[in-house]
């Protein structure tokens, strides 16, 4: 087997483009697509399908792309061993976060500290986030509401607690101590999406105190639930680390158990060794500390 043909369809299968695959691995994007080429045409089997915008993989592909992602791995994990004490001058690391608020800082403490670093960030809903590093398409993951897992390595960096969004004006916006969930019964809401962890914690909190908010507007992104918001279209659920600084809006503290995600950083367990991602992990942990 050519080494070389299988690491171009690797990069394929992980950025899901050709060119970001170039990219990746440094070379031209018609050398990729000719090394992907002659490993279908030497194999006979069809590993992409390509239409005009995207490129996915066949089944053949995703089988062949799970045993790819294991040997490259490996091949890391044997380099990082034989040059444990180089320093990280150069190197590349691929996060994945289900929000920016808290990834953004790590960032920073990355760059000044290993400025020779490039970084992938993958921005994500709670559930992309972990798929992402359990597929290993990262390598560090920063969580909410995880649990521990075989083969999985957490620590734990803070707790947040759920917040209710009004607009300014609002009969609520001064109850500095914040609002019991119960007052929440029967009042208009506008919320992020079922699978958005804020609104899996809202609603088990609601359900636990049998608590019948109505949902008459559902949004995918924390922006969105600011705007319909500040448009007086109800009351919306954030996160006390996504307090938005809009002066349209205020956000008060509600009051009651179940209403504090926990939020963590990840990686595989066998890739912890990884010189770039023990390094991350240390920055992460003191910025928690």
């Amino acid at each position: 087997m050519n080494l070389f043909q299988l690491r171009a369809f690797d990069a394929v299968a992980r950025e899901g483009s050709f060119t970001r695959a170039a990219e990746r691995l440094f070379i031209s994007q018609p050398a990729v697509t000719g090394h992907v080429k002659q490993l279908e045409e030497h194999y006979q089997v069809n590993l992409f399908r390509r239409t005009a915008r995207s490129v996915e993989l066949t089944e053949e592909g995703r089988r062949l792309a799970a045993i790819s992602r294991t040997l490259f791995a490996l091949e890391e994990e044997a380099e990082t061993l034989l040059d444990a004490n180089r320093k990280l001058l150069s190197g590349r690391i691929e996060v994945a976060a289900d929000g920016p608020h808290l990834v953004m800082p790590m960032l920073a403490r990355l760059r000044a500290r290993y400025p020779g670093i490039t970084v992938n960030l993958r921005l994500g809903n709670a559930q992309e986030t972990l798929n992402a590093l359990l597929s290993e398409h990262v390598d560090i993951a920063v969580v909410t509401e995880v649990d521990e897992r075989p083969g999985l390595h957490l620590r734990e960096l803070v707790e947040s607690h759920l917040c209710a969004l009004l607009p300014q004006g609002h009969a609520w916006c001064e109850r500095s101590d914040g609002i019991p969930l119960e007052e929440l019964d029967q009042q208009i809401m506008v919320l992020r999406e079922p699978d958005s962890i804020t609104r899996r914690t809202f609603d088990r909190a609601c359900q636990a105190r049998q608590v019948q908010p109505l949902v008459q507007l559902e949004l995918d992104s924390r922006e969105a639930v600011t705007e319909a918001v500040a448009a007086e279209l109800g009351i919306g659920i954030v996160s006390s680390l996504e307090v938005s600084r809009d002066p349209r809006v205020r956000a008060v503290p509600l009051l009651g158990e179940g209403l504090a995600p926990r939020h963590s950083i990840g990686c595989l367990e066998r890739r912890r060794g990884l010189r770039v991602v023990s390094a991350f992990m240390e920055l992460a942990e003191e910025g928690a500390s």
